[in-house]
């Protein structure tokens, strides 16, 4: 086989949500590249894969992209996969695949899991355009990001984390109005998957009342009237 980058999805909740070529890459690269190795393991030892595994995350990737590269390009064929979902999307990746596509490396990603379009696609808000806004930023930008949502008219995907949901659902309604439509997503694939619709005002309440937890992605309509309901 010959040497190169392969970016595997792997499951978002559910650890039957993989493909049998993901599979069948991890069992033959030489290489995997593990977000967190021991949450990796976990799936790994479900389908009895013991291909060797080396952490890349977000602390380390400066420091891992040269020497990956150069392993790379020494002959091996490396697997990325993150905790969940397509390495890239709010996770570590993008250095390493510019990187080697730079280097003259081939770069490969297999189709498969990833949070926000099952999220989009259970809000019930309109699919022709959409826009991914990953995580808000903390602090700095945060207002402004914001701020340019409210003459958005594309649906908007972000993801969140559960510690600071209710926050940012009740900076969205004061920034968009507690009208606005939103739709909030968690814990997809796993069993107590839940998905609370309404307006910001209604949602934010509910999540005031009901401690949330795990994975969260949020989708707000976008303004305008082809998106109004009724």
């Amino acid at each position: 086989m010959c040497s190169k980058l392969i970016i595997v999805p792997t499951p978002i909740g559910n650890l039957e949500d993989i493909t049998t070529r993901a599979l069948n890459v991890l069992k033959e690269a030489d290489l995997i590249l593990a977000e967190d190795t021991r949450t990796s393991s976990i799936l790994l030892k479900k389908y009895g894969i013991g291909t060797p595994m080396e952490s890349f995350h977000k602390y380390n990737e400066h420091k891992q992209v040269a020497s990956v590269v150069r392993k790379i390009q020494d002959g091996i064929r490396a697997a990325l996969i993150s905790d969940a979902g397509t390495p890239g999307i709010s996770d570590p990746g993008y250095l390493l695949i510019r990187d080697c596509l730079a280097s003259g490396i081939e770069v490969e990603c297999l189709p498969g899991a990833t949070a926000l379009i099952p999220a989009l696609v259970n809000s019930g808000f309109p699919l022709d355009r959409f826009c991914f806004e990953g995580f808000l930023p903390v602090k700095k930008g945060r207002r402004t990001r914001m701020e340019s949502y409210k003459t958005e008219t594309r649906t908007i995907i972000l993801y969140e984390s559960p510690f600071r949901l209710l926050k940012t659902l009740e900076e969205l309604a004061a920034t968009l109005g507690p009208e606005r439509e939103v739709s909030v997503s968690r814990e997809i694939s796993k069993i107590h998957e839940e998905t609370v619709r309404g307006k910001l005002a209604y949602v934010s309440d509910w999540f005031r009342k009901n401690t949330p937890r795990g994975e969260i992605v949020i989708v707000l309509k976008g303004k305008g009237k082809e998106n109004e309901m009724g």
